[in-house]
């Protein structure tokens, strides 16, 4: 029989995952956040909790828009037919007026123990503090968080950690580059590569490039390689590469990309603390390898250059998006690599 787990918060994703496959299941789950994908993923695992012939008289679903707090309350408050638990989850409950979300505390504070409710808040944090509270007392809370610019590589590199795979450096930012923050495209990505590369191998360049659809040798990464290497046939080779192929190689993303870095090279410059351990620090780098790529790009563009830089992409930015501007944005960026190649390091006041 599945017992009970005692209360908990602050689980990760696949933390939690594990815990429902090992039937451990908490009385109250409030489920949370900016990420989308998390809340939509971990609701289809609570409509599959029960088994298939359990589900018409013990499995309810309720929306948050149409929902009531002292409707929910009831049904949690039944007991099952003919099983040993109900499951009742609550839909879009960011919806539900502040006031009637937070009431559901009365119920969370004491929860029946043959229900497991379920409130999804989808897309944002849930403004109830006394819920929030009594969930976190008797239950569990997940906070689904988005995944930002700048922890993505290290999120990339768990996920392919959890799926039994190491992962090369290179295709890691292939990765990166190719997909960026869309969690439900990531999952996707790195579960079809475990599933063709089998445990416990490495995810490649070529693999990425053969099981996920990315050039190996015409790719973010490789522009950014070239760039800081200051070779300018191979980057401008990339630039040609990416206005033949303009739906594999959106210019929002080079550009988001270079930005990044350009501004984290900045970051470098500036850093007061210039032993590895401080450089690492500042750049909320986990691996000395990542950071041998900044020293590499600050011995070509001193602090000068890089503010240049960072101007340059912002205005083809702008320009890119029609305003002050009608040249083809692959046009703009082989003018704005040109610019970063021959940067001198000229700061404009106007």
């Amino acid at each position: 029989m599945a017992s009970n787990t005692p209360a908990s918060s602050a689980l990760t994703y696949p933390q939690l995952l594990r815990r429902l496959d090992a039937r451990q299941y908490a009385p109250v789950y409030l489920i949370h956040g900016e990420e989308g994908y998390f809340t939509d993923e971990l609701v289809k695992r609570f409509e599959t909790l029960l088994p298939e012939e359990e589900r018409d008289f013990n499995m309810y679903t309720l929306y948050g828009p149409e929902s009531g707090a002292d409707a929910v309350m009831d049904v949690c408050r039944r007991f099952p037919m003919m099983a040993e638990r109900q499951v009742v989850i609550l839909k879009e409950a960011q919806s539900m007026r502040a006031d009637q979300l937070n009431r559901i505390h009365h119920y969370a504070e004491h929860p029946n123990p043959t229900t497991i409710l379920v409130i999804a808040c989808r897309g944002a944090k849930a403004k109830a503090k006394d819920l929030v509270a009594a969930v976190t007392k008797n239950g569990i809370v997940f906070e689904s968080k988005k995944v930002s610019e700048r922890n993505i590589l290290p999120a990339i590199a768990d996920l392919v950690k959890e799926k039994g795979l190491t992962v090369d450096p290179k295709a890691l930012s292939m990765l990166r580059d190719f997909i960026g923050t869309d969690m439900a495209r990531l999952y996707n990505e790195i579960g079809k590569l475990a599933f063709i590369l089998g445990p416990g191998a490495m995810v490649t360049p070529e693999a990425v490039e053969r099981n996920v659809g990315i050039s190996k040798d015409y790719n973010n990464y490789e522009l950014m390689e070239a760039i800081e290497s200051r070779n300018a046939a191979k980057a401008f080779a990339i630039v040609a590469y990416f206005a033949a192929n303009p739906k594999a190689n959106p210019t929002v993303l080079t550009s988001g990309m270079l930005f990044n870095r350009f501004s984290n090279l900045l970051i470098y410059h500036y850093t007061r603390d210039k032993s590895q351990a401080g450089y690492m620090d500042a750049l909320g780098l986990k691996s000395a390898w990542a950071l041998r790529s900044y020293e590499a790009a600050a011995r070509a563009y001193n602090v000068r250059q890089t503010i240049e830089i960072i101007s340059a992409i912002r205005e083809f930015d702008t320009r890119s998006k029609g305003i002050g501007s009608r040249q083809n944005e692959y046009a703009l960026l082989k003018d704005l690599v040109f610019r970063i190649l021959t940067s001198r390091g000229i700061i404009r006041m106007d």
